[in-house]
């Protein structure tokens, strides 16, 4: 019962959607009611012609009437035909705007744990289901409820005895369909987990499909998806053989009524307690009644099947963004960047890592480069400033305004990021570039590719500026990827400055030109540099050494090495040194002194 309820409630949610277009919908449900009524009103209008036949008296104005309501019945189904079909389809179309837009915002962690291809396929199976439902409630079900809802009151007052016996049958549907949903809600659920496998499965091995090449994986993977799509027709079979069960039980019920309905109007006619015309009337009835509970039986057994696939639909409706907006947040504006922590801890939900006590201030137009151990929370320390997490204790200033009290979109604004992953789109070089400032002209757009030493590759390409990169930027290189990034970021020309291993992907050549162009960048901006080749933070005016989650070291290159601490090990590590000097040249200096 409580499966019942809660398909009820998903199905009251779907069809609340349409009310979006309340005038639209109200014309719609007003043909429909037409449409439902109509057949009935013919059943009786036909009693009346046969029995103004075999009595002899004149059929035809009854007949004129006959025509007048089946025009009417014309009338409505082409109301609704027309008008449900582009219903339907708008508001599937807002609906997948919606989940778009709502997917978009909510955390990164929300994705990694459900995965791309399930998001995907909620999003699209959902608005598919919402489009088939609406569809065929406003075209088949709503229509068919007030066709039963007409029906009964015109079959008892015809004639109570032979009203039990298309009760009767309305009964058996009803139980039916109740019985079977019981019995396959359960395993339909697991079907939608099944499918939601196969969808996580394909979209993380096509997403990876290099690795799974170059590993030899084909075989396999192949082998691992038959045996999940083997899962899933094992789930499924329980379950369409219940419903098939279902649709010759009530056939057979069907057949049984309609025999019933001759039998008993026979002996009815024998004792002039019914006419001719009405045994004819209630056989259009029951026939009426079919018609009408096949449908909705359909429609049972499809809110059924979808009713799983909609309730992930209005989970990912109802997750809940990893940070919101106050309603009285103010725009963040004149940024000059000097940007503050203060005491800023946050811990990953049931775990026991984050960042803890986080407290320094970077002056604007300052360099601060966060280093350390793999996990350490580098980036999760910068993901705090862009609002990609809240804090659970202290806050983050931006020219002393806590950024918790400002938009979160004036906020991004101000920012640029260059990622480890290029974070490129199936779509132009132009184009990908110009994410960091849409409204800025081709002229702009190739000054940022020169400052970025992308230029020169993009003119190569087929198309130069125009041409398509595939997706996640496949038709590039590794380093022709990280330069586009770094373009769209110069192009942005925002005041504060994010680089999280942004020159992590290109040989020593590239990266000595790259380097240039971001200390051209980073001039008179707030920068924040994440990074593991300790190499490319020699010259930032702080770095912060980081180890599980806590800043333990903090102080310029030369400082840092000279106290022999993690960062020295890390450097001593990695074999990098001083501009000018080897580490032990700055060991030997820190011994003299």
């Amino acid at each position: 019962m409580k499966a019942a309820v809660s398909i009820w409630e998903v199905y009251k949610r779907a069809l609340s959607l349409l009310l979006a277009e309340r005038t639209r919908a109200l014309w719609v449900i007003a043909c429909g009611v037409a449409l439902g009524v109509v057949p009935i009103a013919e059943q009786v209008i036909l009693a009346r012609v046969v029995d103004a036949l075999a009595l002899g008296r004149g059929a035809f104005p009854i007949i004129g009437l006959w025509a007048v309501v089946g025009l009417v019945g014309i009338f409505a189904g082409v109301g609704v035909a027309v008008m449900a079909d582009r219903l339907a389809h708008r508001r599937r179309l807002a609906a997948l705007g919606q989940a778009f837009g709502h997917a978009i915002i909510l955390p990164i962690s929300y994705h990694a744990e459900k995965g791309s291809g399930a998001v995907v396929r909620t999003i699209l199976a959902g608005t598919d289901a919402l489009f088939w439902n609406w569809l065929s409630f406003l075209r088949e079900q709503f229509v068919a409820l007030i066709g039963i809802l007409a029906l009964i009151p015109t079959a008892v007052y015809m004639n109570p005895v032979m009203a039990l016996i298309l009760a009767a049958l309305a009964a058996a549907y009803v139980a039916g369909n109740v019985v079977v949903g019981q019995k396959t809600s359960t395993g339909q659920a697991a079907v939608e987990q099944y499918h939601n496998n196969v969808y996580g499965r394909v979209g993380d091995v096509l997403g990876n499909v290099t690795v799974v090449q170059s590993y030899a994986r084909l075989s396999a993977e192949m082998t691992t998806m038959r045996q999940i799509m083997s899962d899933l027709l094992t789930a499924q079979y329980p379950v369409l053989t219940w419903w098939g069960l279902l649709t010759v039980m009530t056939r057979t019920a069907a057949t049984i009524a309609v025999v019933a309905i001759y039998a008993v109007g026979a002996l009815l006619v024998g004792r002039g307690r019914i006419s001719v015309g009405e045994i004819v009337a209630f056989v259009g009835f029951a026939s009426v009644m079919i018609g009408k509970l096949d449908l909705l039986s359909g429609f049972a057994v499809r809110i059924f099947q979808y009713a799983p696939t909609l309730r992930s639909f209005f989970d990912l409706l109802d997750a809940t963004e990893g940070v919101r907006e106050r309603p009285d947040a103010a725009p963040l504006k004149d940024v000059v960047g000097e940007v503050g922590y203060e005491d800023v801890t946050f811990r990953f939900p049931n775990s026991d890592q984050g960042v803890f006590d986080l407290t320094f201030t970077t002056p604007a137009g300052r360099t601060t480069a966060l280093v350390g151990p793999t996990g350490a929370g580098k980036t999760t320390t910068l993901a705090l400033l862009q609002r990609l997490r809240s804090p659970e204790r202290g806050r983050i200033l931006v020219d002393g305004q806590n950024i918790e009290d400002v938009t979160l979109n004036s906020l991004r604004h101000h920012i640029a990021v260059v990622f480890q992953d290029a974070g490129l789109f199936n779509r132009s070089i132009a184009e990908n570039i110009r994410i960091g400032r849409p409204e800025a002209g081709d002229g702009e757009v190739e000054e940022a590719a020169r400052l970025a030493e992308a230029h020169d590759f993009i003119v190569r390409k087929p198309g130069g500026y125009q041409f398509v990169i595939g997706e996640r930027g496949a038709s590039l290189s590794g380093g022709e990827r990280q330069r586009i990034a770094i373009a769209r970021a110069i192009l942005k020309n925002a005041p504060i400055l994010i680089l999280d291993e942004a020159t992590s992907a290109l040989d020593v050549e590239t990266e000595s030109r790259i380097k240039r162009a971001l200390d051209r960048l980073r001039h008179g901006r707030t920068t924040f540099i994440i990074a593991h080749r300790l190499s490319t933070v020699a010259d930032a005016d702080t770095i912060l050494v980081l180890d599980q989650g806590r800043i333990v070291e903090r102080g310029t290159f030369r400082e840092l090495v000279g106290q022999q601490g993690l960062f020295a090990h890390l450097v001593a590590e990695g074999g990098f040194s001083v501009p000018g000097e080897t580490v032990g040249e700055v060991e030997r200096e820190r011994v003299q002194a």
